[in-house]
Order: structure tokens, then sequence, then C-alpha cells
């Protein structure tokens, strides 16, 4: 992790999301029916398929490394793709500038950088972005104290109505028709 060249298996080892997990999300998806989907932190691009593949939706992906976005444009491109848009660059100001200019989404996936900091200015800025029905999911909300951290700051936000803990991730409901409740799950 630390070396300066890494390794595609590497990568792929240490930073997918299992085919168990991205199935529920890309179910979560078809069942909540949402259309605006942000990804941030796209790595090769195997669960940008996964959620590329419901029906009608959009995926905007958000890579920071420019070498590992040229290996997930590929598997878009062998994939055969077409509902998804790959933005390059340091996320602190793509993803600003990207949210300042289109619609509200209806869900998104965060897996980039896992620092307190961090995911909680993402969670600010998904949070004015979005609408009630609106799901966010945080991927490794247990992976170290920052974490452990942002992810009781966020259950504890006004806005978050239910959250549900499934250990490697999180679930987060903005919608005020629920009940506040905070779930820990076995899945």
């Amino acid at each position: 992790m630390n070396s300066p060249t890494r390794a595609v298996k590497d990568i792929a080892r240490t930073s997918l999301s299992t085919q168990k997990f991205s199935a529920l999300y890309a179910r979560t998806l078809a069942y909540f029916q949402c259309k605006q989907v942000l990804e941030l932190g796209t790595s090769l691009g195997i669960n940008t398929l996964y959620l590329a593949h419901t029906n009608n939706t959009h995926v905007t992906t958000f890579e920071g490394a420019s070498t590992i976005a040229e290996i997930a444009k590929d598997t878009f491109r062998f994939s055969n793709i077409s509902n998804v848009r790959l933005i390059e660059g340091d996320i602190t100001t793509t993803l600003p500038y990207y949210l300042r200019n289109t619609h509200k989404i209806d869900f998104a996936f965060v897996d980039a950088n896992h620092r307190y900091e961090a995911v909680i200015r993402n969670f600010e800025l998904l949070l004015d972005a979005s609408h009630e029905k609106t799901i966010l999911i945080f991927d490794d909300i247990h992976l170290n104290p920052e974490m452990e951290k942002a992810w009781a700051e966020m259950k504890a936000n006004e806005l978050v109505y239910a959250t549900a803990d499934l250990y490697r991730c999180g679930f987060i409901f903005l919608d005020p028709s629920l009940n506040r409740q905070h779930w820990i799950l076995r899945f």
C-alpha cells in the first residue's frame, strides 16, 4: 500500500467491494428507483458496473488516481456501459464543482478518502445535494478510529432519520417519514 507502484491484483484484493455487497447496492438502487447515482472512489470500476446495471440510472463516478481511472475506463469500454460518467481528479475540487452544476442526487456510494475530515466534508456536500429520499452509503465505516468517529457524527446529524450498520458499510436514510432508528445488521 505504501509503494509508488501497485499491481492491479493488489488493488483488487484491497479495494473492491465483495460481490455480495455490490449486488446489495444494485438491489437498493432498483428497489428505491434511484436515477441520479454518485460513486466516490471508482477504483477499477467493478462496483460501478453493478450500480450502472440498474435500469434508468445515470452513474457519475469520481476517481482521484489517473492510472486507476484509465483501468476503470477500460472496464467500462469492455462492458459496453453507456450510462457512466467518470470524473478524474481530486475529489475535494471535482465533487463540489459537479454538485453545484447538477440536480439532486438519489443515491451515493462513498469509498474514497477514509480520513475523518474528508469523510465529513463529503457527507456535508452530499447532504446539500440530497432530497429526503436520498440514500447515502459509506464504505469501511469501522476501518479505523477516524471512520468510527465520522460514522458516529453522521448518525447524529439532525437530517439523518435512520441508519443501518452492516459493519463493512453504513446506510444513511434522510426520509423524515422514518422513525429515528439506528440498526446494526448482520449481512
